[in-house]
């Protein structure tokens, strides 16, 4: 019989929920906690969906068609990005408005003179995923590289938005 191990750090947590998307295939949070739970690792869903939020990862549909958790930010856990990603967090709470995607394109919605402050925060993050971002008044035109990633996208601004 195995011991249970001790909690891990905040990073650290992260840190392994990276791992384990980057080299395997995850579904689902269930699958991901599951996963995390055999380890050891026991995480409540509220404490995991964060963690995925500031980790940057989004579910894609693969080449198959599944979908499967991706991390969108080229950062790790406990860096400048995770600081940027909570940043973003608040503002788009407090700033966005509606987000929707067409093709590689998201359209994301603030209130009157908030666009170039909340492209601006987006861009902080530093996505990979983002080719680039222009902001008019109300209104921020996100560019992702993959030529079908505005969908996912558009959901992980959503989701950052009921955070």
């Amino acid at each position: 019989m195995t011991e249970p191990r001790s909690p891990l750090t905040k990073p650290a947590r992260q840190a392994r929920i990276a791992e384990l998307i980057e080299r395997s295939v995850i579904a689902s949070q269930t699958e991901l906690a599951a996963r995390l739970a055999d380890e050891g690792l026991v995480v409540t869903q509220g404490t995991l969906s964060k963690d995925l939020l500031e980790l940057g990862a989004v579910r894609v549909r693969d080449a198959d068609g599944q979908f499967r958790y991706a991390l969108l930010a080229g950062e790790g856990p406990a860096t400048a990005g995770s600081v940027a990603v909570n940043r973003l967090s608040r503002l788009c709470g407090e700033l966005l408005l509606s987000a929707e995607a067409s093709a590689n394109l998201v359209v994301a919605r603030t209130p009157p003179g908030a666009a170039q402050f909340f492209a601006s925060a987006i861009d902080k993050v530093g996505w990979q995923a983002v080719l680039g971002t222009i902001a008019g008044d109300d209104t921020v035109l996100l560019i992702t590289r993959d030529p079908a990633g505005g969908a996912a996208l558009a959901e992980t601004l959503l989701g950052l938005s009921a955070s």
